[in-house]
């Protein structure tokens, strides 16, 4: 029982270390890892992972060892941030992988990648011609960017001499049934004045709205919550 006892305090542990630890570390989407921070992330769940279960061993050790691996971290990432020539042995260049209708084979070889995957991830980005491709980057996180020629990219509101208004990001102001009032005062608008418009749009009770959006110039978006699933199946 005591050795039951000692697993679950050491989890626990290990969770709420493994959780500030990363929080420390910063929050890298996984497709902006770079391959030093990736290995070294699987590293310090791995001992995470030896330090919930370990019953003999000090759990202090591990522990001890998930630090080091995150102060290399952050000392490596403060040294990419110091030097162009650091950041470039650490995190790796871009390589050129089509340019001007020439595939570079050379450089496909050295990132291993054969034709057959270029193809495929340009089909994934929606091209499906090379012609289309004015240049394909790979990048050092792995993805590969893609310029289209000037003929084939979407037309913008430039291109049209169009002067469209500026985006706006709404504000979440009711999540799951609950005001969100320092949301609202972002936004400057009052509980009784969203209260009021939502009754405006029959809308008895924040309760019944699993989310609403609000932006600075007043745009109001609801969506009531439903109690049936949805059982289709579109892509099929």
């Amino acid at each position: 029982m005591n050795d039951v006892l000692k697993v679950i305090f050491t989890s626990a542990f290990s969770v709420v270390a493994l959780f500030l630890l990363t929080k420390l570390m910063g929050k890298k989407q996984i497709s902006q890892l770079n391959l030093f921070d990736y290995i070294n992330g699987i590293t310090i769940g791995s001992i995470a992972a030896e330090m919930a279960t370990s019953l003999e061993k000090n759990f202090l050790l591990p522990l001890t060892a998930m630090a080091v691996y995150t102060l290399f971290s952050l000392l490596i990432s403060l040294l990419e941030r110091q030097s162009v020539k650091m950041n470039k042995f650490c995190v790796g260049t871009s390589d050129i992988l089509f340019e001007n209708g020439i595939l570079y084979e050379k450089n496909l070889i050295k990132a291993k990648i054969s034709v057959t995957e270029f193809l495929c991830q340009c089909r994934t980005n929606g091209y499906f011609d090379l012609s289309e491709i004015e240049c394909a980057i790979l990048e050092p996180n792995g993805l590969i960017s893609f310029l289209p020629k000037s003929e084939y990219r979407p037309a913008t509101p430039g291109d049209m001499n169009l002067n469209p208004e500026k985006a706006e990001v709404p504000v979440n102001v009711i999540v799951d049934g609950r005001v969100l009032k320092a949301n609202l005062r972002s936004v400057k608008c009052s509980e009784t004045e969203l209260l009021n418009r939502l009754q405006k749009n029959g809308i008895s009770s924040p309760a019944d709205v699993f989310l609403a959006t609000l932006s600075k110039s007043g745009t109001l978006n609801t969506y009531l919550k439903v109690p049936q699933k949805n059982n289709s199946e579109p892509f099929i």
